[in-house]
């Protein structure tokens, strides 16, 4: 085990925590010496466990957690769910948008509004009485850390992490929200910064760690930090360590291993693509999250596009879509093969290897190694 709170916390043998959808990828994680962490946020509490009943049996009783997403600001909070209220808040120049990039690539649009409603389980699950109810599924099984995506956890899953006796750890991406989450009481930081897929905010990695790690010291707190946003290899894990982090947090770099469930169209744009083929924007969740470029993404930066909507309106208009790209791209579709994209960060130019999610573990085991020997070398004997 390696000589990190971290590992002492979570009870791993390596630091190293993959963020994924996907049940296979979080399974080899942990069984390889890091830990799995499940993303949760899209699915009803049955499925959860179905999900949950999966990993505990193949995990060989190693470690994992879940993650979900419950934000501090959306559309509708506090009000009681009604998902054709919903629909009808969305405004019509935003479904015709989003249909007419599919009709400019030779996808029919007749199955999007059949779709729409789909997206209700992701608005449930932001409340903080959706979030409770996963939660509750959720400390059926015996995870070894809860984590929330966006802003404080509430209080249910705080408490719940208290009587359980599971760490809470939530995602952050600037100094005053790291400073915030610590004083309400979160267990591990999860510092992401902008070059990180899906959400993040707008301060480089490089930055950030530090920083964070610099106001942890000035308000006396010893709040481990997983550094993410951009890591996909050992050498910037072993960085991100020097620079005050405990640890590692990557979700990209499990999306072209051979477990992950990736759309091979996306996983082999991503296995071609470099740093600069991303884009950061609120157009697929209304909140800012990193994506793989595309015709699609582009559409939504031009200038004559709407305004993306607040969360989880546009992901009401977008997922509908991007459901209909993902399956008609695996079927060969020119137009929804150009469109299709994923969430990915910054580290897909990095990710030029098709390789097993053990062997991503193995890797930066092995890179982190390499990088620790190098700096040692810089001291004199």
């Amino acid at each position: 085990m390696m000589n990190s709170p971290i590992c002492s916390m979570l009870d791993i043998d390596f630091p190293l925590l993959a963020f994924s959808h996907c049940r296979d990828v979080v399974a080899a994680v942990s069984k390889a010496g890091g830990m799995g962490v499940f993303g949760a946020v899209n699915l009803s509490p049955d499925r959860l466990r179905e999900e949950l009943d999966w990993i505990d049996a193949h995990v060989d009783g190693k470690p994992y957690g879940v993650d979900l997403i419950v934000p501090n600001k959306f559309a509708g909070k506090g009000e009681r769910l009604d998902t054709g209220k919903l629909i009808d808040a969305i405004p019509e120049g935003h479904k015709d948008f989003a249909a007419g990039i599919l009709q400019d690539h030779d996808i029919a649009t007749g199955d999007l509004e059949k779709t729409r409603g789909m997206s209700a389980n992701f608005a449930r699950n932001l409340r903080e009485e959706g979030a409770a109810t996963s939660l509750e599924a959720a400390f059926e099984y015996p995870i070894k850390l809860i984590a929330n995506a966006l802003g404080v956890p509430p209080q249910v899953m705080l408490d719940m992490g208290k009587e359980h006796g599971v760490p809470v750890a939530a995602l952050v991406g600037a100094r005053e929200h790291a400073v915030a989450q610590v004083e309400a009481g979160v267990d591990i930081l999860v510092v992401a910064g902008g070059e990180a897929g899906g959400h993040c905010g707008d301060v480089s990695t490089m930055v950030l760690i530090p920083e964070v790690a610099r106001a942890l010291r000035e308000i006396g707190a010893d709040t481990p930090i997983l550094a993410a946003g951009g890591i996909t290899t050992g050498e910037q894990m072993a960085a991100a360590m020097a620079m005050g982090a405990a640890g590692a947090w990557c979700g990209s770099v499990w999306l072209t291993t051979a477990e992950a469930e990736t759309n091979p169209v996306v996983k082999d744009k991503m296995l071609a693509a470099t740093s600069r083929d991303t884009v950061r924007s609120r157009s697929r969740t209304g909140k800012p999250s990193r994506q793989l470029r595309s015709p699609w993404t582009d559409a939504w930066e031009a200038k004559d596009a709407p305004d993306p909507l607040p969360m989880p309106l546009q992901s009401m208009v977008s997922e509908p879509a991007l459901r209909q790209i993902d399956k008609l791209s695996q079927g060969g579709h020119a137009g929804a093969k150009k469109l299709a994209t994923y969430w990915v960060g910054q580290g897909v130019g990095l990710m030029n290897e098709p390789m097993s999610s053990g062997q991503v573990v193995q890797q930066f085991k092995q890179d982190f190694a390499d990088a620790f020997e190098r700096l040692s070398n810089f001291f004199e004997v």
